[in-house]
């Protein structure tokens, strides 16, 4: 079906293109009379106007990019939420892309965001080593941008944070005074800026507790169920002794514990399991999951309402908000008392 233009109306009606234009406006230079041929025809072709051809006549699109690592976990679906009450109500859309934890499709992402004409960028990363020439460049260009929860760390940026060490911290001390001594930490990526501040929380944790670090039980096992069961598996491959598990994220650590499970052994009473970044995944698993809990719905609405903030003023001093996360207490580590 062929998109009618202001073209194809003035055509229709030999008038000029800049007559159509403005009577569509309802420019009062404009006679009523043609104003109203105009209406008229502009109905009878099935003419629709184009919205973001006339927000970039003024110099904006009324729409915000938001960037998100995966789309598995509900972690993305309950931020989006957030940032969408809050941008719907103030007449902006959302235009969202993942970039499959590959900072390449990041990249092009940014770029399609740019081609788009989005007014703002949110984004979660998939490194802080990567892409920080785009960061650098769009901030140059006064593109507004807010990053939450992977965050471009050294960067002069508004983000929306947990403090993933304090929280890490407080997580394994809990497993510690319920017992458990012989603690496994199933890392995130390393270039994942969380998982240096989480993996530097369970060490100082040890610390304080006078628990010796063992490289041995410090795994760098990825970020999927698939890369968690292969975790487990490598555990008891290799005969290392442990009686608890502070996963990354809930998907490794639901990956650690069914396949655990599955090797007959009992959660928690032979092996506690625990973890960060929970989600409704945590409550539907057997046991359900000891983990810590940001706030997502409210993250994604201070997010959104940071970018209102800076397309309303790019230049304005960026701002860092730490969000106060909570740690729940599930059946997968509390240890039965004797």
């Amino acid at each position: 079906m062929k998109h009618i233009t202001i073209k194809d109306i003035a055509r229709h009606l030999s008038l000029s293109v800049s007559t159509v234009s403005r009577a569509l406006i309802n420019d009062k230079n404009i006679r009523q009379e043609t104003k109203e041929r105009v209406l008229e025809t502009a109905k009878m072709l099935g003419y629709k106007p184009n919205p973001v051809a006339t927000n970039l006549k003024y110099g904006h699109t009324n729409t915000v990019g938001v960037i998100v690592p995966e789309m598995l976990t509900p972690f993305a679906s309950q931020v989006i939420s957030g940032i969408q009450s809050v941008l719907y109500a103030n007449g902006i859309k959302v235009i969202i892309a993942e970039s499959d934890e590959d900072p390449n499709k990041e990249r092009e992402n940014l770029q399609t965001m740019e081609r788009f004409m989005v007014d703002g960028i949110i984004i979660c990363l998939c490194s802080y080593k990567e892409n920080l020439d785009q960061y650098i460049r769009l901030q140059q260009a006064e593109m507004p941008m807010v990053f939450y929860d992977r965050i471009p760390y050294g960067m002069n940026v508004s983000q929306v944070i947990v403090d993933d060490y304090i929280k890490a911290f407080f997580l394994v001390e809990h497993l510690i005074r319920e017992g458990y001594r012989h603690i496994v930490h199933l890392q995130g990526p390393d270039d994942v800026y969380n998982s240096v501040e989480r993996a530097r929380g369970y060490k100082d944790a040890l610390a304080k507790f006078n628990i010796p670090f063992n490289k041995d039980r410090m795994l760098k096992a990825g970020l999927t169920f698939k890369d968690g069961a292969n975790a487990a598996d490598m555990l008891i491959e290799k005969g290392i002794s442990f009686d608890a598990i502070f996963a990354f994220t809930d998907t490794l650590a639901i990956g650690a514990m069914n396949r655990l499970r599955d090797l007959g052994k009992k959660i928690p009473e032979e092996i506690a399991i625990a973890s960060f970044s929970g989600t409704v995944l945590s409550t539907i698993v057997y046991p359900q999951l000891t983990t810590v809990e940001p706030p997502l719905q409210q993250m994604g609405k201070v997010v959104a309402e940071l970018i209102i903030e800076k397309i309303k003023e790019p230049l304005s001093p960026n701002r860092s908000i730490v969000l106060d996360a909570e740690i729940k207490l599930r059946a997968s580590s509390k240890k039965e008392k004797k």
